[in-house]
């Protein structure tokens, strides 16, 4: 894939298409997840919060902790606050929080086997996390594309 022009993508009233745009860069320059070593450090940022928003919108918490994005799931509160999104950096700071002592491990067949018991039936903490999540109270993409033109030099 091409390098994106930043500059157009910055200009542009399609936010969501700037965001996915860059998204597409970001995925194919680390291979997916698979070299984020390849990554500047605003894009692993970039990244991070791009793959929790994904997972989360396609199946919630269960899915970003039970996929590789979870084994970020503490760089991601990082990230989020690094892009000024406190809000939702704190939501998964809570989520993170249900793993014992806080921490989530960077297994994810440990993660896998620790939510069999973060997630009995009918546990309504999960159900309120994800509604906090979708009430978007940080406008990601605006908080991206301002984080983006801040480190254009790294995009």
């Amino acid at each position: 894939m091409d390098k994106p022009n930043i500059d157009e993508l910055l200009a542009s009233t399609d936010v969501n298409g700037s965001i996915i745009e860059l998204d597409n860069y970001v995925c194919e320059l680390c291979e997916w997840g698979e070299s984020l070593d390849k990554l500047s450090v605003p894009q692993k940022a970039f990244y991070y919060n791009q793959e929790l928003e994904r997972e989360i919108n396609n199946g919630g918490f269960e899915q970003y902790f039970s996929n590789s994005s979870g084994s970020y799931a503490h760089e991601t509160v990082e990230s989020l606050n690094a892009i000024g999104a406190s809000r939702t950096a704190a939501i998964l700071y809570d989520a993170n929080e249900q793993f014992p002592g806080g921490l989530v491990p960077k297994s994810t067949e440990k993660r896998e086997e620790l939510m069999l018991d973060l997630w009995p039936d009918g546990n309504s903490l999960w159900e309120e996390l994800e509604t906090r999540f979708f009430a978007y109270e940080d406008n990601l993409n605006a908080l991206h594309l301002a984080f983006v033109k801040a480190n254009r030099e790294s995009f």
